[in-house]
């Protein structure tokens, strides 16, 4: 789906993975306890509704739901958790209105050019990395998405990885892809392919997520991570996404916290 104002591009940079150093495919257990997920990833689902609730166009219920997403980095970063990672617009998200679309564009590039509002306190401990397909994506957006991984790559503290223009399925079709290229090239044996092989191939090189949570009540997974959430608790919110404030997340940790990681044994 075509959308006017700049919003979506055909050509410019290639996509592909988002450098990543080693240590990040080995950070530690979030926390003082292994009761802790070390990785959270967050399906924000409910930004419309909260606003049609109040009577307010979509727009105002995403602005507060980027609200919450800066709350939910600093909340996690102070609970142990060592990564965070976002729907924030998925592969299927152009499919809504081309006013709606533009006016998530334009708020994702106001927020990414102007960090300090999503980093805050903490703008020497978030690194950034972003997850998609960037050919989908305005130029500009593009520049402000590695501006912001460059300007945080030395951080440490806590990962945030924003899937944007993201779909779970396009992304393991990318990675096969590049299998079948690397075997086309010689540089890959067949009976070499293994789960290792086709991981490498992922947008970022973080861990699977420990702990996925979505709002509003909806409990699917809606075409993300479907690759890294073979092993991953589930826990679902009823409450819409710009509600969800640290005592949810601290909820959503409890029952984290009560379940036994069994991984088929």
């Amino acid at each position: 789906m075509a959308v006017k104002g700049g919003s979506r591009r055909d050509g410019g940079k290639a996509a592909g993975s988002s450098a990543a150093p080693d240590n990040i495919s080995t950070i530690s257990d979030g926390g003082a306890s292994g009761r802790v997920p070390r990785h959270i990833a967050v399906i924000p689902d409910g930004n419309r509704r909260w606003a049609r609730k109040r009577h307010l166009p979509a727009a105002a219920g995403h602005k507060a739901g980027v609200e919450a997403y800066k709350q939910l980095l600093s909340n996690a970063a102070d609970r142990g958790v060592k990564a965070v990672t976002f729907y924030a617009f998925s592969t299927e998200n152009w499919k809504r209105s081309q006013d709606e679309v533009s006016a998530l564009m334009k708020l994702l590039l106001d927020n990414l050019v102007n960090s300090d509002r999503i980093l805050g306190k903490n703008r020497e401990k978030i690194r950034f990395l972003i997850a998609g397909d960037r050919t989908g994506l305005d130029g500009k957006l593009v520049e402000a998405i590695e501006a912001l991984e460059a300007k945080t790559a030395g951080n440490t503290e806590l990962i945030a990885v924003i899937c944007l223009n993201y779909g779970g399925r396009d992304e393991i079709v990318r990675a096969a892809r590049k299998l079948g290229e690397q075997i086309a090239d010689g540089t890959l044996r067949p009976e070499d392919i293994d789960e290792a092989a086709l991981t490498a191939g992922l947008y970022v090189n973080v861990p699977d997520p420990d702990l996925i949570i979505r709002t509003s009540g909806e409990q699917r997974l809606s075409n993300f991570l479907l690759w890294q959430a073979a092993y991953s608790e589930l826990y679902f919110a009823d409450v819409l996404w710009p509600d969800f404030d640290a005592a949810e997340l601290d909820k959503a940790l409890s029952a984290y916290a009560m379940r036994q990681r069994r991984y088929g044994g």
